[in-house]
């Protein structure tokens, strides 16, 4: 019995690699999602459809990289089941919103104009799209992370 009572204060009190991971990848996914942003708030012109299609190529590694440290074997949602299983429909969502959100990238990047001229109105909507997607992703990862590592169980009166 005492044994397990430590084994339990030592996983509760470990550092969670898997979640340092994820906070280091975090800024890198930030940092591309702000680039996108602000590629696509540029005016129209040959200049900013050139940033699009770098901008989104460097989101769409960033992203296989958010992915990579979230779903891979070892990973933060592994991490989160084992401390957090009630988690588990949550952390399904969030997979197949990778997967959409990865299909709506690589979709934008085979749509982009090879003349490199601006994108037509219809692209530019689901550009801003995944923008509104990609933002609402991050916070909604940083509300599981919460709710995983720091949830308050309550217990005041």
């Amino acid at each position: 019995m005492r044994s397990e009572i430590g084994e339990v204060y030592e996983s509760a009190t470990t550092p969670r690699r898997a979640l340092e991971k994820a906070k280091g990848q975090r800024l890198s996914l930030r940092r591309a999602i702000d680039d996108f942003e602000d590629v696509l708030a540029a005016a129209p012109g040959t200049e900013a459809a050139e940033g699009l299609a770098s901008s989104l190529e460097h989101l769409r590694v960033v992203f296989e990289v958010h992915v990579e440290v979230t779903e891979a074997p070892g990973g933060l949602y592994e991490e989160i089941l084992e401390i957090a299983p009630r988690l588990a429909n949550r952390i399904e969502r969030f997979k197949r919103e990778h997967h959409t959100i990865t299909a709506a990238i690589n979709s934008a990047l085979d749509e982009l104009p090879a003349d490199v001229s601006p994108p037509d109105r219809d692209l530019h909507a689901r550009l801003e799209q995944l923008f509104t997607v990609l933002s609402r992703h991050r916070t909604r990862g940083l509300d599981l992370v919460y709710e995983a590592y720091s949830v308050d169980i309550g217990g005041e009166s």
